[in-house]
């Protein structure tokens, strides 16, 4: 079994970060290190992104023999997912574990195991999207991002989705709830009340979707206080970016940056590229553009990049959106090592990581013959299976052709015998969006995580740690000990 992971980073030392809302727990004061030369850690997020997604990925965009980018990382492992209180882990304790190295409980954000997002009544503790979390709810700890920023790394957070969602929260929030996101989005405002002061002065890079949760009700926004915290991020020196066109104008080597490119999630890369209005940057572009002005930090720098979207259409059974919105992130991955070797040619200095939170119940049904990638003409894939000895579709008990893709659970399934309707074919299901048929029905969009051990692959600095089974609790030291922080 090959090893894991992405690294490189610091050369500082530290100790636990405190914040003045919480008392960080589970980290010990590290010694400073006497190094110069700038250390990076690149952590890359696939939300929801399976290794069974991650196949079906690669076959759409390059056919069965191709590699994706992050197939050839070369250091491998698996990693087990579940959170403290549960088999299937939502997104929030998965992230937070990586970030943290502490199990928490579902919906918790980088607090510790303790700490509940419910009451005894089963009551989430929320006002809306506004936090009811006591105080004495369990503590914060310590995330690998606060960690960075205490060590004096450049610090930077991109995603698809919104930036106060739960994967890009983990990294620089701490709250009871996962849906709390008008609170998760003050943490990130340096001065402001609610400010999570772990984070020095303020997050250098942050780009993706969610300025609603940025904005009062009276601007269209949720926020109930009444804060506009898009102006007071500018007030503070960020350069606010709205669209593809201003990030590109922007120097990040010059200034903070704090990018907003949709009221909720960005869109899905599918829709976004067919869609020659849509003024969204890539994944990838947002991903470069951080690096180029993190660069700039002496020593060295600490990015958490999100392909958040993934889980957002695994949700709805849309699986040609998910599988484009993972070449996307793949796309990413291979534009932030071109980038970083423009300056660490051979990755001495630099840890990339590139793993996923959690799985889907998306499969690959039946003896499908081999169909090279998807095109125009060609829905691969995407489309029915189809008996190795000629080109007939196989049939499933009932005499109807089936798909390649489909879900363990899932809005699209047949009520009845599936003979009684019409037969598929490659045309509709190879659709956008076409939801693939499921075992069991569930409401539409609710397909659920799956609980099975997901993909980790690494390249750089200390990346020979990474191999193996091993839990998601120990990636967080592993990242820490590659590149000493």
């Amino acid at each position: 079994m090959k090893r894991i992971l992405i690294a490189g980073l610091v050369a500082s030392a530290l100790s636990a970060c405190n914040t003045t809302n919480n008392t960080d727990v589970g980290t010990s004061a590290v010694a400073t290190s006497t190094a110069t030369t700038p250390k990076n850690v690149i952590f890359f997020l696939g939300d929801g992104m399976g290794m069974t997604t991650m196949t079906a990925a690669r076959i759409y965009a390059v056919g069965e023999d191709g590699d994706l980018t992050m197939d050839t990382l070369p250091e491998t492992a698996f990693i087990k997912t579940y959170s403290n209180d549960a088999q299937v882990t939502d997104s929030a304790p998965s992230m937070a574990a990586y970030m943290t190295g502490v199990k928490m409980n579902n919906e918790v954000i980088s607090m510790s195991s303790d700490t509940q997002a419910v009451d005894a009544k089963g009551n989430a503790y929320l006002n809306g999207t506004d936090s009811l979390c006591p105080t004495t709810n369990g503590k914060s700890v310590p995330t690998l991002l606060e960690i960075a920023k205490a060590a004096g790394l450049a610090t930077g957070v991109v995603t698809t989705t919104r930036v106060t969602h739960a994967t890009p929260a983990t990294t620089y929030a701490h709250v009871c709830h996962r849906d709390a996101e008008n609170d998760i989005a003050a943490q990130l405002v340096p001065n402001g009340k609610g400010f999570n002061t772990a984070l020095g002065g303020g997050v250098d890079i942050v780009l993706g979707g969610g300025s609603q949760f940025f904005l009062p009700t009276s601007a269209k926004g949720k926020r109930t206080d009444g804060r506009d915290l898009v102006a007071e991020m500018k007030t503070l020196g960020y350069t606010y970016v709205s669209n593809k066109d201003e990030l590109k104008a922007a120097d990040p080597t010059k200034t903070k940056l704090f990018g907003l490119f949709s009221s909720s999630h960005m869109s899905y890369d599918l829709d976004r590229t067919a869609d020659a209005a849509n003024k969204e940057p890539s994944l990838a572009e947002m991903t470069v553009k951080a690096i180029q002005g993190l660069k700039k930090g002496e020593k060295g720098m600490f990015l958490m990049v999100e392909g958040g979207r993934i889980d957002h259409a695994l949700h709805e059974t849309t699986a040609k959106k998910a599988l484009q919105d993972t070449v996307a992130f793949d796309d990413a991955i291979k534009a932030a090592i071109d980038e970083v070797k423009k300056t660490d040619p051979e990755l001495k200095n630099t840890l990339i990581v590139v793993t996923a939170d959690h799985d889907h119940t998306l499969v690959l049904n039946g003896y499908a013959k081999r169909t090279g990638k998807s095109t125009a003409t060609n829905p691969g894939v995407l489309g029915l299976v189809k008996d190795v000895v000629g080109t007939k579709a196989t049939l499933d008990a009932d005499g109807m052709p089936y798909t390649i893709i489909g879900f363990g659970n899932g809005e699209n399934r047949a009520q009845g015998d599936r003979k009684t309707f019409a037969a598929l074919d490659d045309g509709a299901v190879f659709a956008n969006t076409y939801h693939q048929e499921a075992a069991i029905r569930v409401g539409a969009g609710s397909e659920t995580h799956g609980g099975t051990n997901v993909f980790l692959g690494a390249i750089g600095k200390g990346s020979d740690q990474f191999y193996g089974v091993m839990d998601n609790t120990n990636v967080f030291k592993l990242v820490r000990s590659a590149v000493g922080l």
